[in-house]
């Protein structure tokens, strides 16, 4: 063997086979030059020819493929490291403390930026005017689904805010008088706040936020990740990185573009142009690990916000919205996206949203092409058996359907509707493919708890804290979430001949887990090493 090329026998381990039999476990692997070239029993003859290798003792431990997360925001979570986490903040109160303490703390930060808030932990109030007194330094507070921004009147003020008119899909909250009061939402997040801010970054600072995201996920097992609203911003600074680091970096990016509502129909087609001229430089044959896979649709808001597109009016408040990209809207920007061949991913939550989605799809979609839906989580029936008669995959964050964040839905949509909430089960015996994420940074990114989420339907966040878990009868097991999570995830993104399982040929990334095989268990379990491509980039 040359001396550049490296190879590691790993024996003693429980290497997941990706089948659905709890029991199926290999106990030996070699990894050569960054690609797996034996798994199998440790007995087995063939492994004779690596027995003179450098070998590690796994001491029994679990080995599963590195763990790809199937919906995120790759810059934002780097960035969000370093925000003050409102996570877990009962009360305005607590809020404004945790906010002081930052502010005392750091002098030396032009903003103040923050990330957690859900509008439950307010009462749904979101003023500037209990933000002034804090500090006089801008205030940026993330609510925690990425759908609406709380600032106060600086960050209002350095935005230029008050002059401006709402842009389409969005809307800029006011109170009597007619002066923004606070409250960016939806559409003004994507076009108003992410842009400002991205202008006041430094490339520097952006590259620096991608590195601390790409450690964030070696530390918990992750070794790719699909992004969910790529724009010009981020891909910048990715390139940036990618250049800086001898052009590779250890971790596989695809990205969805993000295409925007706009002024109109010419120019949302004008952002799909733009989707279609980046991938044709950077796809599966020509930058397998740094690709464009097609675009993002965000068709509605979020249930918590009253901002999801629901065939029924909420049961709080009566308020019916319509989604934010209508049916019209859709179907010239999904067919020109299809017929380019780029994949369609539609953000849709509410079941009026979900029932739009698959219908664009299935009109335009093409075999074979794999789009995919975001979220699902309120689905008629009917809607959830269409996914996988179409070959569309569910694309399914378990983070979301903690209980302990879902207090609210009772009240919000009543306890019928609240029986239809995240199906996946059901998507599953349908015959559609699960791809599972984490939609970091709006929850948390580590797989494991994530995982126990899909197969419990407990609490991660509060598991002490008594919630009953969320319609039971539509968890996972956890072999079939393990592969959600991995094979799953690679498949919805065309990249499974080469990640996504532990099989001959395919590259070594993988991730070594201290753990009991069962879904009650997962929330001990504990990521020791993670490998990319067969160089451990992680070690606890």
């Amino acid at each position: 063997m040359p001396p550049h090329q490296t190879a590691t026998l790993f024996t003693n381990g429980h290497f997941f086979d990706g089948s659905l039999s709890r029991a199926a476990f290999h106990t030996s692997m070699v990894a050569e030059s960054g690609i797996i070239t034996y798994v199998g029993p440790s007995s087995s003859p063939s492994l004779d020819a690596y027995r003179n290798l450098p070998t590690q003792d796994l001491k029994g431990r679990y080995v599963l493929p590195g763990f790809i997360d199937g919906h995120m925001h790759f810059l934002m979570l780097g960035q969000s490291l370093a925000k003050v986490s409102l996570d877990g903040c009962e009360s305005l109160a607590e809020i404004r403390q945790r906010i002081s303490i930052y502010a005392v703390a750091h002098p030396e930060k032009k903003r103040i930026l923050c990330m957690g808030w859900m509008h439950s932990m307010t009462n749904g109030e979101a003023k500037a005017s209990v933000l002034d007194d804090l500090d006089p330094r801008p205030i940026y507070i993330d609510s925690k689904d990425l759908h609406s921004v709380w600032c106060n009147s600086a960050a209002l003020a350095e935005m230029g805010v008050q002059d401006m008119e709402n842009p389409a899909g969005g809307t800029i909250e006011r109170d009597e008088s007619g002066k923004a009061s606070g409250l960016l939402s939806e559409a003004c997040v994507l076009l108003i706040v992410w842009p400002y801010l991205s202008t006041v970054l430094s490339i520097e600072e952006k590259m620096a936020a991608l590195k601390a995201a790409i450690a964030a996920y070696h530390e918990v097992g992750c070794t790719g990740c699909i992004d969910m609203a790529m724009d010009e911003n981020a891909w910048e600074a990715i390139l940036a990185l990618q250049n800086s680091s001898g052009g590779k970096l250890p971790i596989r990016v695809a990205a969805h573009w993000c295409i925007l509502p706009g002024s109109g129909e010419a120019h949302r087609l004008q952002q799909v142009d733009r989707a279609i001229e980046l991938a044709r430089q950077y796809n599966a044959s020509t930058s397998p690990d740094l690709r464009i896979a097609g675009i993002k649709i965000i068709c509605d808001g979020v249930i918590d916000a009253c901002t999801a597109a629901l065939a029924e009016p909420y049961t709080s408040n009566a308020a019916s919205p319509d989604p934010i990209w209508t049916p019209e809207m859709l179907d010239p920007v999904v067919k020109k996206a299809c017929d380019a061949g780029l994949q369609c991913a539609l953000h849709a939550i509410g079941d009026r949203a979900v029932h739009n989605a698959i219908n664009v799809l299935e009109k335009h979609g093409q075999p074979g092409q794999r789009h995919r839906i975001e979220h699902l989580e309120l689905t008629a029936p009917a809607d959830a058996a269409r996914l996988g008669n179409l070959g569309i995959t569910a694309s399914i964050q378990p983070v979301h359907s903690d209980p302990a964040i879902l207090r609210a839905w009772l009240t919000l949509l009543g306890p019928e509707r609240l029986k239809r909430a995240f199906a996946y089960k059901e998507f599953a015996d349908h015959g559609a493919t699960l791809a599972i994420g984490s939609d970091s940074p709006t929850a948390p990114h580590a797989p494991l708890p994530n995982l126990y989420m899909a197969t419990t339907r407990k609490s991660a966040r509060a598991p002490d804290a008594g919630d009953e878990p969320v319609n039971a009868g539509f968890r996972l097991g956890i072999a079939e979430a393990v592969g959600a999570a991995t094979r799953g995830a690679a498949y919805s993104c065309f990249a499974e001949e080469r990640v996504g399982s532990l099989d001959v040929g395919k590259v070594a990334d993988f991730v070594v887990v201290d753990m009991e095989f069962e879904p009650g268990e997962l929330l001990k379990a504990k990521v020791v090493q993670t490998w990319f491509a067969g160089e451990k980039v992680y070690e606890a």
